[in-house]
C-alpha cells in the first residue's frame, strides 16, 4: 500500500499543586521554585478562564483574548487547550479537613477546564497525499502505455518508441 505520514503531539503533564508559601515556609531556592510554580498556574488559570466562560461560550462568542504566550508552559500546551487536540485532565484532591480550601479550589479550576471545547482533526502530510496521487496517476499512465504496447519500464524505452519529427535545418 501506499504511506501515508500523519503526524501528532503528546503532552503528559504533572502540574504540581499550587505552593502556599506561608503553609511551607520556604526559603532559598525551594521559595524561587514555589513563585515560579504558582506564577505558571496563574498563567494556565487565565488561558483556561478565557477560553471556559460560560458567558462567552453559551452567547457562541469566539474567546477575545487568550494569553498563551505569558507562560512556557501555556504556550507548549496550546493545541490541548482549546486547539488541536484531545485533552483529559485528572485533578487530585485531597479528603482532609486541613486541606478543604485547596481542594475546592482545584475542583472550580477543573470545572472552568471543563468548558473548554477542543476540536481535533487528523494532520496529515500534504506532501505525502501529492505522493500517493501522483504514483496513482503514474500507474494509470503506464497501465494505458502499456494497452498500446509499449514498455513503461525505464526512460528509454518510451524515448524509443515515440517517431522522431523531422525538423527543417536551422540556419545560423
Amino acid at each position: 500500500g501506499e504511506a501515508e505520514y500523519v503526524t501528532s503531539k503528546f503532552h503528559f503533564v504533572d502540574l504540581a499543586g499550587s505552593e502556599r508559601l506561608k503553609r511551607t515556609k520556604a526559603e532559598g531556592d525551594r521559595l524561587r521554585e514555589g513563585i515560579h510554580i504558582n506564577s505558571g498556574l496563574l498563567a494556565l488559570g487565565n488561558v483556561i478562564s478565557a477560553l471556559g466562560d460560560e458567558a462567552r461560550i453559551a452567547a457562541g462568542r469566539p474567546a477575545a483574548h487568550v494569553p498563551y504566550r505569558d507562560s512556557k508552559l501555556t504556550r507548549m500546551l496550546q493545541d490541548s487547550l482549546g486547539g488541536n487536540a484531545r485533552t483529559l485532565m485528572v485533578a487530585c484532591v485531597s479528603g482532609a479537613d486541613v486541606n478543604a480550601d485547596e481542594s475546592l479550589s482545584t475542583l472550580k479550576y477543573a470545572n472552568r477546564a471543563r468548558n473548554i471545547k477542543n476540536t481535533p482533526v487528523v494532520n496529515r502530510d500534504p506532501n505525502s497525499q501529492l505522493v500517493a496521487a501522483l504514483r496513482r496517476e503514474i500507474a494509470y499512465l503506464r497501465g494505458v502505455l502499456g494497452q498500446h504496447g509499449v514498455a513503461a519500464g525505464s526512460p528509454h524505452s518510451l524515448s524509443a518508441s515515440f517517431r522522431r519529427v523531422p525538423t527543417a535545418p536551422t540556419t545560423p
